[in-house]
């Protein structure tokens, strides 16, 4: 599975320590960055590159991190074939995709707590879709585009 990654100067050592998790367990993994927390970058810059990504193929899952999660969701959803929310916990992430289909996680880098990043985005790639009532309803969102 091909994964882009990307996030603001709030979710560098997040996003530096899971790319590498998920490269370990065999994923495919693109770093979009940005590279440096010590310089204050814009969300959307690098929501954009990463969301593109999984709307034109080039990606299978996005995953993006800032401080809250919800600027990156914002961006993320503005393109097509992108379904985007920011999750925090296990029911959250597993829910994303039995029943949204979730193709981009959005984490908030500032409000995970003890959490272990690694063990909840593992859960979201391992979880599958279940179809059934949901596929209908997930069809509608993608009639939306």
């Amino acid at each position: 599975m091909r994964i882009s990654i990307g996030s603001d100067h709030r979710g560098v050592r997040i996003k530096a320590k899971l790319a590498q998790t998920l490269q370990n367990e065999g994923f495919e993994v693109s770093d979009e960055g940005t590279p440096d927390e010590s310089v204050s970058v814009d969300y959307p810059d690098y929501g954009k590159l990463v969301a593109s990504k999984v709307s034109n193929g080039e990606a299978d899952r996005g995953i993006l991190i800032c401080g809250t999660g919800i600027g990156m969701a914002i961006v993320a959803n503005k393109f097509s074939g992108v379904r985007a929310a920011a999750c925090f916990d296990e029911v959250m992430i597993e829910m994303s995709r039995r029943h949204n289909d979730l193709n981009v996680l959005c984490l908030p880098g500032d409000m995970i707590g003890d959490r272990s990043v690694d063990d909840l985005v593992l859960l979201w790639l391992r979880t599958d879709f279940e179809a059934g009532r949901h596929a209908r309803r997930v069809k509608k969102i993608i009639e939306l585009d």
